[in-house]
């Protein structure tokens, strides 16, 4: 068990652990992008809302990365990850409620967001919510954004737990030991 959480420690002060949540999300949002300008696939308000816990995730894994070397500030960003996670796994969740119709939901095009933060505002081009929330686009072999979003989701939030639950073990026992 010892070595597990050495393992999980390591990999939680590891530049890899945090550049891989960082290309990860740059590249969802380049799909989300790509979807939207190449393939004229609109953006619904949850999917602005999924795009911008992406955003979240890039600017808290880039802080992970300069600070993974010391404790306490790397354990509350792996924390954030964590929160995240359950953030983006939520807005999946409804995202794909509403695609399958299992949730009933009432989509607008206002994110509401307060002016002092007005991200649909300052970067249009990637924040603005261009149509109402029904369906995602197709990725590929039939699978849609929402359940790929789902998917991935839950993975940030299993692996990202996973290393935050065993940092904060292998801490623990170290203190324990001095």
């Amino acid at each position: 068990m010892n070595s597990i959480l050495k393992k999980l420690d390591r990999i939680a002060h590891s530049p890899w652990y945090w550049w891989f949540y960082i290309l990860s999300g740059l590249a969802s949002l380049a799909i989300a992008l790509y979807f939207q300008y190449q393939r004229h696939e609109l953006p619904c308000i949850m999917c602005i809302q999924v795009r911008m816990w992406i955003a979240l995730l890039i600017i808290v894994c880039v802080v992970g990365l300069l600070t993974r070397q010391i404790k306490i500030p790397n354990l509350l960003m792996q924390f954030f990850v964590v929160l995240i996670a359950i953030g983006l796994v939520d807005r999946s969740y409804q995202l794909l409620g509403t695609e399958r119709g299992f949730i009933i939901s009432d989509c607008g095009f206002s994110l509401g967001l307060p002016a002092w933060l007005a991200l649909d505002k300052w970067f249009p081009w990637l924040f603005g919510v261009e149509t109402s929330c029904g369906y995602t686009p197709v990725l590929a072999f039939g699978i849609t954004m929402a359940e790929a979003l789902m998917v991935l989701s839950l993975a940030l939030f299993a692996g990202s737990l996973l290393v935050s639950l065993g940092s904060l073990l292998s801490m623990k026992i170290n203190r324990g030991r001095k």
